[in-house]
């Protein structure tokens, strides 16, 4: 059992035609002709709407199809899965490269050129793909939004819904010509890297995208770069657990990590006691006092009972 399967049954047993079903999904029947004969592979359910519309129309129980283009996804994917990925058309290319700004230009391509589908051109593909997707994704149901992107490309509504949900289904390995000319072309004004931390700026067409630029890293941080605990930040905040802290105390606690584990602003507090208490930390000079005292010849770095020096 399968979308195709299920929903040629309805069709036939409401005594409608694929045109209807078309109509009640807003897109074109020829999309809806290869999802029946198998042509096309459904449409992943989280990245569409088609599924509820179409259930609605043939009275089908809400989720049934979503679930089962679920499960054919997962078995297609399974099959495709020992496929060595294929570098992208030449025209794909073109386009991503004719974005880049113009500084940079020439020494991308020397890198594209030089690793063909390399790490550098499939994270710079990657990356514009998730931006302009999160925008069609956001915009699917907005008719203005898919009118205008239409126009600008010389299509019909009901096509540009179609290639949206094509477009929103695809990945870096199965971008089309068609993806390129319908929207990374249109909602891309330009792009930016830098080599060192491969940090990206992305410049959307403010027509159909309005907003600021997107940006993104991807850069190693050190442990005092990273965020700061929640509890430590309350704990710096509250007077009467931090006012009397140093910043050689401040820049400790800021270092401790914890995996799993969320400590509250009064754990930094006793944390900050420990530090403090003299049993915890022993001067050099006095351990070597104690241990001409107690006759200890102890080899450098070796640790004696703690009861000889706590007595």
């Amino acid at each position: 059992m399968d979308v195709s399967l299920v929903v040629k049954q309805r069709l036939e047993e409401l005594g409608v035609e694929q045109r209807d079903l078309a109509a009640a999904a807003e897109v074109t029947e020829s999309y809806i002709s290869q999802l029946l004969t198998r042509k096309k592979l459904p449409p992943a359910p989280d990245r569409t709407d088609i599924y509820g519309k179409m259930e609605k129309f043939l009275k089908l129980p809400s989720g049934k199809l979503s679930k089962l283009a679920d499960i054919q996804r997962k078995e297609e994917l399974k099959r495709n899965l020992e496929d060595p990925p294929t570098p992208l058309f030449k025209e794909v290319r073109e386009l991503i490269l004719r974005k880049c700004a113009r500084d940079k230009e020439k020494q991308i391509r020397a890198i594209f050129e030089k690793q063909p589908f390399g790490e550098l051109e499939r994270l710079v593909t990657q990356k514009l793909l998730d931006v302009v997707k999160r925008v069609a994704k956001e915009e699917l149901q907005s008719e203005n939004w898919l009118h205008l992107v239409a126009r600008l490309s010389g299509r019909s509504y009901e096509q540009m819904r179609v290639i949206i949900l094509d477009f929103l289904d695809t990945d870096v390995f199965n971008v089309s010509v068609e993806n390129c000319v319908a929207f990374l072309d249109p909602l891309i004004e330009s792009w930016d890297i830098d080599l060192t931390t491969f940090g990206m700026e992305i410049v959307l067409n403010r027509r159909l995208a309005p907003g600021h630029p997107k940006k993104f890293e991807f850069v190693e941080r050190e442990p005092d770069q990273l965020e700061e605990e929640p509890g430590l930040k309350q704990f710096l905040h509250d007077p009467s657990l931090s006012g009397d802290a140093t910043d050689e105390e401040i820049d400790f606690l800021k270092r401790l990590r914890f995996k799993g584990k969320r400590p509250a602003p009064l754990y930094y507090y006793r944390e900050l006691q420990n530090l403090r208490d003299p049993l915890h930390f022993r001067a050099l000079m006095t351990q070597t006092l104690r241990k001409k005292t107690l006759g200890q010849s102890q080899p450098e770095g070796s640790v004696a009972p703690m009861h000889k020096y706590l007595a």
